[in-house]
């Protein structure tokens, strides 16, 4: 399912369980590991050097796993967008690795509204997403949720 314009508002009031949508599509690159690498200071040669990853049993550099994670964000997304006014915060997140990325894999994130419940302040909502990332083909390389604090359009 696409998000919807820009400029309609979604709240707890509006979800529905099952609904899904996409982020856009993404090439890992050198870059993407290089950039990763300079800001976390990970700059274990599994991720950059050829010759030591050919030990392994990937055989060649993989992408970090957290770099992968991040590449789930909802932010980074144009459903984004449509939780301007009601998103108060992210509440937590996990995942598990399923197979690994490679530099000039092109890569997008899945999302399915699992569940809404009503927090006991009765004002907001944890919103919790299954979320996976997934490279193209159809390969799933990482599973995990989401859960966000999101507010009701009336309380």
């Amino acid at each position: 399912m696409n998000a919807p314009s820009a400029a309609q508002q979604l709240y707890a009031d509006d979800l529905v369980v099952g609904r899904t949508f996409e982020g856009p599509k993404r090439t890992v690159t050198d870059q993407s590991f290089k950039l990763f690498a300079d800001i976390t200071g990970d700059n274990h040669p599994i991720h950059y050097d050829p010759e030591y990853a050919r030990q392994t049993r990937f055989k060649k550099p993989i992408a970090h796993g957290l770099l992968l994670m991040g590449m789930t964000a909802l932010g980074g997304t144009a459903m984004s967008d449509c939780f301007k006014e009601s998103m108060i915060a992210l509440a937590r997140q996990d995942c598990r690795f399923c197979n690994p990325v490679f530099v000039g894999d092109v890569v997008f994130s899945r999302f399915e509204l699992e569940s809404v419940e009503r927090r006991p302040n009765g004002d907001s909502a944890l919103m919790t997403y299954a979320v996976k990332l997934i490279k193209e083909p159809d390969v799933v390389v990482l599973e995990g949720h989401h859960a966000y604090y999101i507010r009701y359009r009336t309380a």
